[in-house]
């Protein structure tokens, strides 16, 4: 009978048996003893720095990471013995006590390891034979021989940063990094900014690396390139379809480098977003449709011989009280790249002033993703405020961009919690440095392309400079059925989650289109003012499948097209040699109608996919300078102060002293002191151009 049990207790070894869980008055039992979750924070015990990226395992196998806090957590038996590792560090084993939950942990430096290698690489999204070829490993004897040449000679300018491997202790600009810290130090920093490197190794031994192509480099903020709208001739082309665009963005970045004493790039200029940034007096729709138009006709003021045409859509108001039930997702960057002023502690103030503005009807789960992605708050009513904010408060940035799966996984959480005819969003918080994970324009637009049939919208809100990727946060939230606000300060901030609370959230109507068909007896050529992205075929007008813009609660959205007028003459229609093949079309300029235009706008409920369409006519009877309303002179202004910055071939006779008078008598009440915001930057930009003007002369 002994032998029997020996061979019994030999062959469940072998077969590596394990004895099924039980369980006993509720409580789980492996192995006879208790499953129980720890956690806790893993520090440096010199400094007591959190350790992002330090290892958990047991008996040899790592079962979790430290987060960018140092935090980890796991589920184990109760007696179990956790081990700790981290780069640089003295791994340490601890066995749990019986029913310890709770373990914070120091790890001590390994005064055995020396500096062994620093590899210097481009920050840019690589395949791994790209790394192969183009990465660098320097030894440490090279580095303490010879630094700035054996860096030089492979960066020549387009660092981005460091992946430092294996040393205690790393300062980037002064800054420290300890341990498996210094290895997100490429991804915390913006591209080509690194100035000194003093890496530290095991022994105390010290290099500082002060190469000279450790430079700024300029153009790491990305932008898609505006070729601008040209004079169109009526005869050719009567028909002029765009989509309506309600963002704002565009012209919170231009003032940010206005205000850093910075000229922006010719393509952050989108006119349409400088003028839409701003509020304008249109009335309410009185029909009971969700969108009322208005139009207005006029002198242009960069060129009297033409007239601007000003097409306002308004948005209806409704209560917050009156607004459905929403279904939010906050998405928020907590990479590397988001650890700078401007970035994570901004969004976080967002943030938390627009969970101040939700109701208990409305839900909040938070979402964030570095290297990896986690659900921080499963969706949690809004009256639980203290709940959201300490989550919110406990972010902390550190790790790669793996923006792609934090979408993949944000589209998840919202459908799980949807709400049928609710507000179903995601926000996404970031600078829109996307590198791990589906990353390209392509694979971001393809995933949100499919995500959107569910009926769950994306909103972007974009911070930060530097890395700054402004193309792929409006490619995203213009196929995310969404808007797109840059953040750059809390004024800022202030405006899009508190003042514009229900137009930034709620959908009062989706896929708006505009149709212009203009009379060529009346019009020798037209010009659309910005929205080069926006533009349609004229076919996708009636076709409801093809997306439109999306208005929110009170949303205004002004579009102006400048015309030439029949009989005056233009250097900018180009003019062709009559057809060999086909005659004209009967239809001529001589025809007797008074109009000059006839306009079509197009628009769906929020709950429907089939479309309504209403449309309104204007009169060739342009009214004079001083009989023009403050909106139209305003957004005139901002129209050519938009001209001015990207030094448009159409900007004819634009003048910033012209623009800042015309701003100034169209002021109006201006309660939010946004319209003398918009006086003073113009005055600080033609100071700055004068400036500049002078400098190129010499």
């Amino acid at each position: 009978m002994r032998n029997y049990l020996i061979m019994l207790l030999a062959l469940v070894a072998f077969t590596g048996f394990t004895a099924p869980t039980a369980k006993t008055n509720g409580t789980n039992l492996i192995r006879g003893y208790k499953l129980i979750t720890v956690s806790g924070k893993i520090v440096d015990a010199s400094s007591g720095e959190a350790l992002l990226g330090a290892t958990v395992s047991v008996a040899g196998k790592g079962i979790t990471q430290a987060d960018v806090n140092g935090q980890y957590q796991v589920t184990v038996n109760e007696k179990e013995t956790l081990t700790f590792a981290c780069i640089g560090y003295l791994d340490q084993s601890i066995k749990l006590k019986p029913g310890q939950t709770t373990l914070n942990v120091s790890l001590l430096v390994n005064k055995q390891t020396s500096l062994n290698e620093v590899v210097v690489r481009g920050y840019v999204k690589r395949n791994r034979d790209e790394t192969t070829g183009s990465s660098y490993i320097i030894t440490g004897k090279e580095v303490a021989n010879n630094p700035v040449a054996n860096t030089e000679q492979l960066l020549q300018g387009k660092v981005a940063g460091l992946n430092i491997q294996n040393g205690r202790k790393s300062k980037i600009n002064g800054k420290a990094y300890y341990g498996g810290n210094a290895i997100e130090a490429t991804k915390r920093l913006p591209a080509g900014i690194v100035e000194k490197v003093q890496i530290v190794n095991g022994y105390g031994n010290q290099t500082t690396i002060t190469p000279q192509a450790f430079r700024p480099t300029p153009g790491d903020e990305s932008y898609d390139k505006i070729v601008e709208n040209q004079f169109i001739d009526p005869l050719s082309t009567p028909l002029s379809t765009l989509a309506v665009d309600v963002d704002g963005a565009s012209y919170a970045n231009v003032r940010r480098f206005i205000n850093a004493g910075q000229l922006p790039p010719k393509d952050a200029v989108r006119i349409e977003e400088m003028i839409n940034y701003f509020k304008y007096n249109l009335p309410e729709p009185t029909s009971g449709e969700p969108v009322a138009i208005q139009t207005e006709l006029a002198a242009a003021p960069w060129n009297p011989q033409h007239q601007l045409v000003r097409i306002g859509l308004k948005a209806k108001n409704v209560k917050t009280d009156k607004l459905p039930p929403s279904n939010l997702v906050f998405l928020i960057d907590v990479s590397g790249s988001m650890g700078e002023p401007n970035k994570l502690p901004l969004v976080k103030t967002s943030m938390k002033m627009l969970v101040d503005q939700l109701r208990a009807i409305d839900n909040v789960a938070i979402v964030v993703y570095a290297g990896d992605v986690g659900v921080r708050l499963a969706s949690t009513p809004g009256d639980q405020k203290e709940k959201i904010k300490d989550v919110i408060d406990q972010l902390g940035a550190g790790g790669g961009t793996a923006g792609g799966a934090g979408l993949m996984m944000a589209y998840q959480v919202a459908q799980k919690n949807f709400i049928k005819k609710g507000n179903n969003r995601i926000i996404l918080s970031t600078d829109g440095d996307f590198n791990v994970g589906a990353s390209s324009d392509k694979d971001m637009e393809q995933l949100i392309e499919e995500e959107r049939k569910t009926g769950v919208s994306l909103s972007i809100l974009g911070f930060g400079m530097g890395n700054y990727k402004d193309s792929k946060m409006e490619l995203l939230a213009d196929k995310g059925h969404g808007n797109y606000a840059y953040i750059d300060n809390i004024t800022e901030a202030t405006k899009s989650m508190v003042s514009e609370f229900g137009g930034t959230l709620f959908t009062i109507a989706k896929d708006v289109k505009l149709q212009v068909e203009f009379n060529p007896a009346k019009v020798q050529s037209y010009r659309l003012l910005g929205y080069e992205d926006r533009l349609m075929a004229k076919e996708d007008f009636n076709n409801d499948t093809k997306l439109g813009g999306d208005m929110g609660v009170g949303h205004t959205v002004t579009a102006l097209y400048e015309i030439i007028p029949a009989g005056v003459k233009d250097s900018f229609t180009a003019s062709v040699d009559p057809l060999k093949y086909q005659k004209p079309v009967a239809a001529v300029r001589g025809n007797n109608s008074p109009e000059v235009m006839t306009i079509k706008f197009r628009y769906k409920q929020p709950d429907s996919d089939k479309s309504k369409m209403e449309s309104v006519t204007v009169i060739d009877n342009p009214l004079n300078a001083g009989k023009t309303s403050e909106d139209f002179r305003f957004a005139a202004a901002v129209a050519e102060y938009g001209m001015l910055l990207r030094d448009s071939q159409f900007k004819q006779n634009s003048k910033f002293d012209q623009l800042i008078t015309m701003a100034k008598s169209a002021k109006g009440k201006d309660e939010d002191g946004y319209r003398a915001e918009f006086i003073r930057l113009a005055e600080s930009t033609k100071n700055m151009m004068k400036t500049a003007d002078m400098t190129a002369a010499k």
